[in-house]
């Protein structure tokens, strides 16, 4: 029995299935009316109009100041970190040269290096434990390109490009401590400051 039911319902589904069903005449017209009629469409206020027009205005200005001001030379003091190492060879390969994902590692951490070194708030009262920190980030550049001539004369292997990615790091954990220490020695300048105006 539960056979039969099985096949008849096979039967039913493919009837059903062969059947065309089409909608009544003028159905696509009246759901419009009364999509029209749920929902009517507002008209655009005079205001509206104008506050647009105004907000294009304004970015165009916007946009005129910043392309002015960008046209402008403005003396910038700042220190890079070098990506590319210091190498005579003609083809000399560097770490974001083996794939693309190393590719993005290097760029991630030479990039956030050189931010971190144009955001340093260097002066006089800091020039010690800066040029302390700066000698140390010397002695990781001089690794870094020693190991970038090992990755050329040898080849890629995963030790040299762990022990690069490592310097990266380093480089930038070494700057984030002297920004960090700056930030301490600022702070606690100012308490003293503070302290002996009171």
């Amino acid at each position: 029995m539960k056979k039969n039911m099985k096949q008849d319902l096979r039967k039913l589904f493919e009837a059903e299935r062969a059947k065309k069903h089409s909608m009544k005449e003028g159905h696509e017209a009246r759901f419009e009316q009364r999509l029209d009629e749920a929902f009517p469409q507002k008209r655009r206020s005079f205001y509206y109009l104008f506050g647009m027009a105004a907000s294009v205005v304004v970015l165009l200005g916007l946009g005129f100041v910043f392309y002015q001001q960008m046209q402008t030379e403005i003396p910038v003091k700042t220190t890079v970190v070098d990506k590319q190492p210091v190498s005579e060879e003609p083809y000399a390969i560097s770490l974001g040269d083996l794939s693309p994902d190393l590719k993005k590692v290097e760029t991630y951490y030479v990039s956030s290096i050189n931010l971190e070194l144009s955001r340093l708030d260097l002066s006089e009262d800091n020039k010690e434990i800066v040029d302390d920190f700066m000698g140390r980030l010397a002695e990781l550049n001089l690794e870094y390109r020693d190991l970038n001539r090992e990755l050329n004369e040898i080849g890629p292997n995963e030790q040299t490009i762990e022990a690069l990615i490592r310097n990266l790091q380093l480089r930038l954990q070494l700057l984030l401590k002297l920004k960090d220490k700056l930030n301490h020695l600022k702070s606690s300048n100012n308490e003293t400051v503070t302290n002996n105006t009171v």
